[in-house]
């Protein structure tokens, strides 16, 4: 079965410009696999790949779900079209012009005149190009953004590895020029955030010097448009949005803890490397952990349907979970193994019965995707029971651990992107946020303590390093993950998760 991705580039592209692109991507993706079809759409800025196999498509998009790819210096974002296969057929009775269609078995890039491509079962191939879904292809899409320069910002944060806070914010984009208004929130594209300065020339400076850098070291990139909007109506003073024109307006919510979990590295949030000059302190703000959507709404996430098995009727978030080695396992090793399925809001060990351990998710979906995906996995030599609590939630105490505001729950930003790689353990571990100058030597050896390594891959996108472990079981690539993920490595945290390829290509 081939398999088609959907592409995009950060700006306004014109037709000869697309011929020059259509080989960038070509050369973007024939890293991962055979890439049979590819569609340029001139008007829309996108772009229809289809590959030989899903397993190929999957391993492109999980790839640049890490690492974001460019063309020419400008971002391009990749994600599952709806579309199941791509066919090629005679354009006799419709004049179309905004297509242009590569075909593997021609060779050469084809006018639309000759062909039009069209995915089965679809009206037209511009259409549903934003649901997600396992097929070979990929969308490729190019926003355009307003000429106009305006005083308001549209901001989106891309590679978002830490919490983004209107304070964050406010630190970073004051330095060039007075800051009215800021309104955060989640949409589609990640992360966003509306900023308003006092005047135009501000914006313009801002986004001048701004655009493409990092908040962050390696993370947390600025994407940033100009907006069309007039004037920002901010109603709350608090994390999410405020009025630097108007201190007085209430706050939403009722304060929050600062006190944040002493979990890997989160108890402190690294510089901010943009403002690092002028500003020496350490962010202490923390993020609100975003109310999960319910099942239908993240159906698009699985293609349109929930996984065999998924209801998406459950509303108990509370797990419990049995059998486990009580002498291996803790807090931290049960968070890194069930936070691939959700957030997690706190943890457990039941000390009168040490193999047992209670775990509440963000919500019932992720707590059925965990009962779902983990149920009788191997762990520390032991087969887990995995079930729902009687109790819909954990009481805070001495005796339980708070995960509510870390910045390793994984579904706190992009949620729907994260569900898409929820499976059952595989033999294969990716992991990212590697140092830059980690050999293959020391990828063997962080990961043969947990069982035989079968193959490895070390390999480098955008600069950052990434690499792919296959284990000869499931239960050590488990292990290595309950053990490993979020640990620190010369000062990176290192990211794993299970992948679903099953096995490593010397030209992936």
């Amino acid at each position: 079965m081939e398999c088609c991705l959907c592409t995009g580039l950060h700006s306004c592209i014109t037709y000869d410009l697309m011929l020059f692109f259509q080989n960038d991507l070509l050369q973007l993706f024939h890293q991962f696999g055979v890439i049979t079809k590819l569609v340029m759409l001139r008007a829309k800025n996108q772009a229809l790949l289809q590959m030989q196999d899903v397993p190929s498509a999957i391993n492109a998009l999980q790839f640049y779900t890490n690492s974001q790819p460019n063309i020419r210096g400008r971002n391009v974002y990749v994600q599952f079209s709806s579309h199941q296969e791509l066919t090629t057929m005679d354009q006799n009775t419709q004049g179309r012009g905004d297509e242009e269609v590569w075909d593997r078995g021609v060779g050469v890039l084809m006018d639309e005149k000759d062909s039009l491509l069209v995915g089965k079962g679809n009206r037209d191939i511009k259409l549903e190009c934003g649901l997600w879904c396992f097929s070979a292809m990929i969308v490729c899409f190019l926003r355009v953004e307003p000429s106009t320069p305006n005083r308001i910002l549209l901001v989106t944060i891309h590679s978002m590895q830490y919490p983004i806070t209107v304070d964050v914010l406010h630190q970073v984009f004051s330095l060039h020029g007075f800051v009215e208004k800021i309104v955060t929130f989640q949409k589609s594209a990640g992360f966003q955030a509306l900023i308003q300065y006092q005047s135009r020339q501000s914006a313009v400076e801002a986004r001048t010097s701004l655009q493409g850098r990092n908040i962050y070291d390696s993370c947390c990139q600025l994407d940033i448009q100009f907006s069309n909007l007039d004037e920002l109506q901010v109603n709350y003073n608090n994390d999410t949005s405020r009025d630097f024109t108007n201190p007085n307006l209430p706050s939403e919510q009722k304060a929050r803890s600062s006190q944040q979990p002493s979990y890997g590295n989160v108890a402190g949030y690294p510089q901010v490397g943009i403002a690092a000059v002028h500003h020496k302190d350490y962010l202490s703000s923390v993020c609100n952990i975003q109310d999960m959507p319910n099942a239908a709404a993240i159906a698009a996430a699985f293609g349109g349907g929930l996984p065999p098995g998924i209801s998406g009727t459950n509303d108990r978030c509370t797990i419990l979970v049995s059998n486990l080695n009580p002498d291996k396992i803790d807090e931290d090793k049960l968070f890194n193994l069930f936070s691939l399925y959700g957030n997690i809001v706190r943890i457990k060990l039941l000390r009168n019965k040490p193999d047992h351990a209670l775990i509440q998710m963000g919500d019932g979906f992720q707590a059925e995707l965990a009962v779902h995906f983990l149920k009788g996995a191997m762990l520390f030599g032991k087969r887990m029971e995995v079930n729902f609590s009687k109790h819909p939630n954990i009481i805070q105490g001495a005796d339980t651990r708070e995960y509510m505001h870390s910045n390793l729950n994984r579904f706190n930003r992009n949620a729907a992107k994260n569900y898409r790689y929820c499976c059952s353990p595989t033999k294969m571990i990716h992991l990212s946020t590697l140092p830059q100058d980690i050999t293959d030597d020391e990828i063997v050896s962080l990961a043969e303590e947990h069982g035989t390594v079968v193959n490895t891959k070390l390999f480098e996108m955008n600069g950052k390093k990434q690499a792919l472990v296959l284990f000869e079981t499931e239960e050590a690539a488990t292990e290595a993950i309950v053990c490993k993920h979020a640990t620190s490595l010369a000062g990176s945290v290192v990211r794993i998760s299970f992948s679903q390829l099953q096995s490593i290509r010397e030209n992936q």
